[in-house]
């Protein structure tokens, strides 16, 4: 299961202001993406739960120094990660698929903790088998800890009450602004840039464009990221010693750092991320220059 996270430069979660420059957990939700149009409208919920009752171990304000050797300034403002490996971590250990999915949603809520304390403000994933649950689980923590979550893919794949879901935990948390969990469900990159198309295409149709105003600017502001203000990833990890991006976010990575993790997902934690971030810190991007 793949995940996104995106970072900023400044202090994860008490970084600039919030209209500043990239970051994970900062309040910087004020400048977002026009929405999506009437197509992939959805109704909104109301929701109620109840979560669980364990809070991050520290809040923004214990969370000014950084492991030695990790800048502040240099920190990604977006890292997606693709969380591979939580099959495998079963079978080694003769245990259900499902424990592995179990402990790959403790890990994901380890780094999630950890971009709150190092200043990272977005995060991506993929979906897990145990999403839904996890998600109901972590609910009470999305508000407590001022997250805001975001759900990219074809959710019309989906069972309805997954769906019900995700429209209810995005409806509610859209006005959190510490740090942004973009959740991508059933989604591919292919997916990503062809709905982009249709809906340029609808748009030319109606005549609403030309073809000849369709650029990279429009193509950016159809494609699922654009409910973020960072839609492309600094920094992509994967995990499980696979080398390679399985359709993910194949537009948005175009400038994107590889980091490749030997690890399984469940077994990813603190001291993995820090190499990760260590070796982004330490690159000289281009670009394409």
């Amino acid at each position: 299961m793949p995940f996104s996270l995106h970072f900023s430069p400044t202090p994860l979660i008490t970084a600039p202001s919030p209209l500043s420059k990239p970051f994970f957990l900062v309040p910087y939700y004020h400048t977002l993406h026009a929405p999506k149009s009437p197509l992939c409208s959805s109704m909104e919920h109301a929701l109620t739960h109840q979560g669980k009752q364990e809070a991050f171990d520290r809040r923004p304000e214990d969370s000014q120094t950084l492991p030695l050797g990790l800048r502040r300034d240099a920190m990604p403002s977006h890292v997606a990660v693709i969380m591979d490996g939580n099959r495998r971590w079963a079978r080694l250990r003769d245990l259900p698929v499902r424990s592995g999915y179990e402990a790959g949603v403790e890990s994901l809520r380890k780094i999630v903790e950890i971009c709150c304390k190092w200043g990272i403000k977005v995060e991506v994933e993929f979906l897990m088998s145990l999403f839904e649950r996890g998600m109901q689980e972590d609910t009470g923590i999305f508000f407590r800890e001022n997250i805001r979550i975001s759900v990219i893919g074809d959710l019309t794949k989906l069972p309805k009450a997954l769906q019900e879901l995700m429209v209810n935990l995005e409806e509610a948390t859209k006005n959190n602004t510490r740090f942004q969990l973009i959740v991508a469900v059933s989604y591919s990159g292919h997916y990503d840039v062809v709905q982009a198309c249709q809906r340029l295409a609808l748009k030319a149709k109606c005549g609403l464009i030309e073809p000849s105003d369709i650029n990279v600017s429009l193509m950016e502001q159809e494609l699922e990221t654009n409910c973020t203000e960072f839609p492309h990833p600094d920094l992509l990890i994967r995990t499980s010693g696979e080398f390679r991006i399985s359709n993910f976010m194949l537009w948005q990575l175009a400038y994107t750092e590889l980091f490749f993790a030997q690890s399984l997902w469940p077994d990813f934690g603190e001291a993995e991320f820090l190499k990760a971030l260590l070796a982004f810190q330490q690159r000289q991007r281009r670009y394409g220059v």
